[in-house]
């Protein structure tokens, strides 16, 4: 019986499992889609989740972010990192760092769909394998947090995410945010001539349409992209419990408020750390709070920034609040890298 079964092969999943073989833990990852696995996602990496990955022995290319920039059609705020810089980093070309870092330490990667669940006292049986843990790292909608009844309903607007490349030199050193009234456009440079950017919305409908509605952006923008459209949402995932029985979930299968603040990847190793430590003890129980502790900062100021997202006159008032506080501006950047 292997000590941990980690069911997803993305960021999240691969991080938990190298967290485990570090740790001296058998760990067995299963995974059906072979590697490069693509997400739409904003592929800006904070400087915490940079630091998180070098001490998983992970390194990335991509491009250096010096801070955040928010922009409106009127006012713009600009926070640089004070910890170093972040990094835009192609999603494929993170998975693909963390497969071979993974591979290195001996993980074996089975592909295979995880199916059903099973679980007794003492042990945790999916994809035809048996574990003393398992760790759902299946993503946003997890399956797993579906069939162990873990959901909770969200009466609030569902927020959708859109993301293309776009074949252009970089014009910024920063992650430009740029507010409409009813959506946001993230802006990333991730390579020499490449930038990726996504739109976050309420509203249904195809990315021009939406990024139609921030024309200065759209302006620069060149007609050549590298990718078709990549969609994710509803965003907010209201989760009842991290821990059922021997299962622990972690990464967006976790719970998940919204990418506002492009913390995902962060949070899903600072997860995957807590997770294997619980383990390691074999305390599942520990792994609620720690998980808590861990994300509470996060989930304080997104959801704060949401609430005012949700009403428009204070929608209205965010970037202009940071461009005439950009000590106070600079010290929320700070709080989330």
């Amino acid at each position: 019986m292997i000590d941990l079964l980690v069911v997803g092969g993305g960021p999240a999943g691969l991080a938990t499992a190298i967290h485990a073989a570090e740790a001296g833990l058998e760990a067995v990852v299963v995974e059906p889609r072979p590697t490069p696995i693509d997400k739409a996602c904003g592929e800006g990496l904070m400087p915490g989740a940079v630091n998180a990955l070098a001490g998983l022995g992970v390194t990335v290319a991509g491009h250096p972010l010096r801070g955040i920039r928010y922009l409106d059609d009127r006012h713009r705020a600009e926070a640089l990192f004070a910890p170093g810089p972040g990094r835009g980093v192609r999603r494929t070309e993170l998975q693909t760092a963390l497969a071979r870092r993974a591979a290195e330490l001996g993980v074996r990667v089975i592909p295979v769909r995880s199916g059903s669940v099973r679980q007794s006292a003492d042990s945790v049986y999916a994809a035809g394998v048996t574990a003393r843990y398992l760790a759902a790292a299946d993503g946003l909608h997890s399956p797993i947090r579906r069939q162990l009844g873990l959901d909770l309903p969200d009466p609030r607007p569902p927020r959708f995410g859109l993301r293309r490349h776009f074949v252009i030199e970089p014009w910024t050193d920063c992650v430009e945010v740029h507010w409409s009234p009813r959506a946001e456009a993230y802006v990333t440079p991730l390579g020499p001539r490449l930038i990726g950017v996504a739109v976050l919305t309420t509203e249904r409908g195809p990315f021009d349409g939406h990024l139609a509605r921030f024309p200065l952006l759209a302006r620069r923008l060149p007609a050549s992209t590298t990718t078709p459209v990549r969609g994710a949402g509803p965003l907010r995932q209201r989760v009842g419990s991290r821990v059922a029985g021997r299962v622990l979930l972690v990464g967006d299968a976790a719970g998940y408020i919204d990418a506002l603040t492009g913390e995902g990847v962060s949070l899903a190793l600072a997860g995957a750390a807590q997770l294997v430590r619980c383990v390691r003890n074999d305390r599942p129980q520990a792994y609620e709070r720690a998980w808590r502790k861990v994300s509470r900062r996060h989930r304080l100021l997104t959801e704060s920034l949401m609430l005012a997202r949700q009403h428009p006159r204070l929608a209205r008032r965010i970037v202009p609040a940071a461009s005439r506080l950009p000590a106070a501006f600079s010290n929320l950047v700070n709080q989330l890298a």
